[in-house]
């Protein structure tokens, strides 16, 4: 896939996210979402900021490292959160006002990625990522805290084979889940086999593995992204190791987090890729 192909993608998720919060009314903008302390507001801030600072990483790369700097050197003992320097600019906003400067991050997102090549490598919060990876990553944000808000508003929102990609990353990021945990990464090999939205069959890992998960993308999505536990899905999950990740799995960066327990309301364990 060439990298104008994910960035079509995420601005298609950006947008089937827009058409949901397009329509709220200024209560459903300040509902609580499943991340601790968030509203749907705070959600859509979350994305702004992110967004921008990701056209920034790619535009100005010096920029961005004193702008990456002055977030990770936040709380301190100035008082500061992480959270007052992404989200409280926006927390200043009326809904439209809000919506209007998500629209424009993403703009200058999508015009900065477009100078992009297959091979260009971005500096970000942790090590640099190709340029595929980082839009994905993106796109995995956009869906990620999306379903926050489909939760939060009662919305729904149809599954497309955008799901892909975060998939894919879910399926690499297993040896990611346990060393940001500090933990020996598994040995034993898992087979993934997902059916997309379409219909299509996606599979990941050795044919002959002996431990395998099986189901439909969006659940495979929904536990690697921490929004849903596993037992709460239809995945079928077949031995210890595999187990053990889908009860673990973390696909975005950050310091470790844990998702939802079985049949309790889904949750952010921490804001996601930075």
């Amino acid at each position: 896939m060439d990298v104008t192909d994910v960035l079509a993608d995420l601005r298609a998720e950006q947008q089937a996210l827009d058409d949901i919060v397009a329509g709220l009314d200024a209560d459903q903008w300040r509902l609580p979402t499943p991340s601790p302390g968030w509203t749907v507001a705070d959600q859509i801030g979350h994305l702004t900021y992110f967004d921008r600072n990701a056209a920034l990483a790619i535009t100005d790369p010096a920029a961005f490292q004193d702008a990456m700097h002055a977030l990770l050197g936040s709380g301190g003992d100035d008082g500061t959160s992480g959270d007052d320097m992404t989200l409280g600019p926006y927390r200043a906003m009326a809904p439209d006002e809000l919506l209007a400067a998500w629209r424009a991050g993403r703009e200058e997102l999508a015009t900065a990625a477009a100078t992009l090549e297959n091979d260009t490598r971005i500096a970000w919060y942790g090590p640099s990522m190709g340029s595929k990876s980082f839009l994905t990553a993106r796109l995995m944000e956009a869906w990620a805290h999306g379903q926050d808000i489909v939760d939060a508003v009662g919305a729904t929102r149809e599954p497309t084979d955008r799901l892909r990609h975060i998939a894919q990353l879910g399926f690499i990021t297993r040896g990611w889940t346990y060393v940001n945990r500090g933990l020996d990464v598994p040995s034993t090999p898992v087979h993934v086999t997902l059916t997309s939205p379409s219909g299509e069959t996606w599979a990941f890992g050795p044919e002959d593995a002996a431990e395998s998960i099986v189901g439909t993308a969006e659940d495979f999505c929904l536990v690697t992204t921490q929004r849903r536990h596993v037992d709460d899905t239809d995945l079928v999950v077949t031995g210890e190791s595999a187990r053990d990740w889908m009860e673990k799995a973390q696909l975005f960066a950050g310091p470790p987090s844990d998702g939802p327990g079985p049949s309790s309301p889904p949750r952010n364990g921490a804001p996601s890729s930075r």
